[in-house]
């Protein structure tokens, strides 16, 4: 078989398939293989007038289909099934060949991968890809990671089949060495457990004390979406809300089992939050809130649990407190992004990647999962200064909490007096409380730490290490 595709998928689900076509679509010619064949035969069969497809029934023959230097984009399941497709095919490849993993592997497997690889002579790119099986197909947002070499070749034609920015930049940047693009991806991921909590807490206020129906609260997300909320997930959520049930007539929301799955992605940023000391609070409840849903035999045995029943207000009032969850969303919104560029920045700094904060804003305006209209200006804060500590430090985005944390208060006030879970409002306020207090209880920690286990502590009034014998006369002594 003569070489002649310049780039190759091998494995052929929803998201690979796409990712074929992609590349077809936007003029190159592309190998496909599949651990099915009849996978294959089925894509070039349906699909193979969108583009040049070379079909491939073994690894050898999809090797050699490959022009130099070789660049083979797996898309299978994270783990073990990585781990064997790449046991398959690096042996047939040579010095300078790539492996691209497209799918959504743990940063850990990628740093792991990259250095293997790394000295047997082949590139291996951990490629986050964000979109969906939508974007996969049309352009989605694309975060490799690797060495620099590799994206010289690779680069090019990523940033011809991503999705493209209103400003016309490709939604594609190399974002770091080894497993920095995967770690990206992570926390994108992890942002967008946070971002549907806040969406699905303001329904739940919206519907138990707004008074509001599903079509209602489908309007006022639409009117939000051409506000400062635009974005992606607002404007799918009004599509859901809005629709019904063909079977039964109901609204689609109320036929749908209240119970969130989740594929590891948010568990993942959570635990390396935990393992760099950096507090994701919001995301973190989150995952939480999904994991309280999908505990049915927990939730069953707690109906008889005590507390308030939600009053609806309708009227004026449901609009003014409407208007106040806007606030609250928003202020919300702000912190689970703050939060996840600080873990970015964190990781950045202990793996020593050396991530640019404004150009991963830059690859989320357009193709992933949470796009929004507010990361144009979370690009320009971290263009302006790159290192800014904090998204809160920015003015503009401190002005704008300063407008809404009356609002944002009142909305959690309720949410507590009315009996409504809202475990993510109420987290970023805390989070956003924590960030603001003069004084923390953290000093009353280290004093009990000291106490019973000699930990030590640092004083206010002048330096070094301080231990206090705790005995009768309580002797402080140097560290």
């Amino acid at each position: 078989m003569s070489s002649t595709a310049q780039i190759g998928v091998t494995g052929l689900a929803v998201m690979g398939r796409n990712l074929a076509r992609n590349f077809a679509r936007n003029g190159y010619t592309v190998a496909v293989h599949n651990r099915t064949a009849a996978r294959t035969r089925d894509l070039v069969r349906e699909f193979g007038g969108e583009g040049d497809f070379v079909p491939t029934e073994s690894a050898e023959e999809f090797v050699a289909a490959l022009e130099r230097p070789r660049r083979l984009v797996v898309m299978v399941k994270a783990g073990a099934p990585t781990d064997a497709v790449i046991a398959e095919f690096a042996p047939l490849l040579d010095a300078g060949d790539m492996i691209i993993d497209g799918g959504n592997a743990h940063f850990a497997d990628t740093r792991r991968r990259e250095h293997e690889l790394r000295e047997r002579g082949i590139h291996f790119v951990g490629a986050g890809i964000s979109g969906g099986e939508e974007g996969a197909l049309n352009g989605p947002s694309i975060m490799p990671g690797g060495s620099a070499e590799s994206y010289g070749t690779l680069g090019p034609m990523l940033e011809r089949i991503s999705a493209v920015a209103k400003d016309g930049r490709p939604c594609v940047v190399h974002v770091g060495p080894d497993g920095a693009g995967h770690f990206v991806k992570m926390v994108h991921n992890g942002i967008e457990y946070a971002d549907m909590q806040l969406i699905g807490e303001a329904y739940q206020l919206l519907r138990d004390v707004g008074g509001y129906g599903p079509g209602e609260i489908a309007d006022i997300f639409r009117a939000w979406n051409r506000g400062r909320l635009d974005s992606y997930l607002i404007e799918i959520t009004a599509d859901v809300l809005s629709h019904v049930d063909a079977a039964t007539g109901r609204p689609f929301v109320d036929v749908v089992l209240d119970q969130a799955e989740q594929k590891g992605t948010g568990r993942w940023t959570v635990q390396s939050a935990l393992d760099l000391g950096v507090p994701v609070s919001g995301i973190a409840e989150a995952v939480f809130a999904r994991a309280v849903s999908g505990h049915s035999a927990l939730r069953e045995a707690s109906r008889h649990l005590g507390g308030p029943t939600p009053r609806a207000l309708g009227g004026d009032e449901a609009a003014a407190f409407a208007d106040r969850v806007e606030q609250a969303l928003y202020a919300s919104k702000i912190v689970s992004y703050t939060q996840g560029f600080h873990q970015i920045a964190a990781a950045s700094a202990e793996y020593g990647w050396d991530i640019d904060l404004g150009e991963v804003a830059a690859v989320w305006r357009g193709g992933c999962i949470i796009r929004a209209a507010f990361l144009d200006r979370i690009t320009a804060a971290y263009d302006a200064l790159p290192q800014l500590p904090s998204l809160l430090a920015d003015k503009g985005f401190a002005d704008e909490i300063a407008v809404a944390q009356d609002d944002w208060r009142a909305v959690v006030a309720t949410a507590v007096t009315e009996g409504v879970p809202t475990p993510g409002f109420a987290a970023a306020l805390a989070y956003y409380d924590s960030l603001r207090a003069p004084r923390l209880p953290a000093a009353l920690t280290q004093g009990q730490r000291d106490y019973f286990g000699a930990h030590t502590y640092h004083r206010t009034d002048r330096d070094g290490v301080f231990h206090t014998l705790w005995g009768g006369d309580r002797t402080e002594v140097a560290g």
